[in-house]
């Protein structure tokens, strides 16, 4: 079964690990998705809060940029697919 990729890590800030997502498929708060990292490491971890331009959504649709709360580190060009 094909991989859903939902979006792509554009940047990530370490001192409060949050990365930025180019949104590709629907990401919803709450939903448990994927991270997978270039070197083929993937990771799995609830979306707890999202954010676009400083304000909480609770969902987020293909083309938003939105910032979001990753537990692990992260590095641009590691993708967000579907769990």
């Amino acid at each position: 079964m094909a991989e859903k990729v939902l979006g792509k890590i554009t940047h990530f800030y370490g001192k409060i690990g949050v990365a930025v997502v180019d949104v590709i498929g629907e990401i919803k708060a709450g939903q448990t998705v994927k991270v997978k990292r270039k070197g083929g490491e993937e990771f799995e971890q609830v979306v707890e809060s999202m954010q676009v331009e400083h304000k909480d959504v609770g969902i987020a649709k293909r083309g938003d940029q939105v910032g979001m709360k990753i537990d692990q580190i992260v590095k641009p060009g590691d993708i967000i697919i579907k769990a």
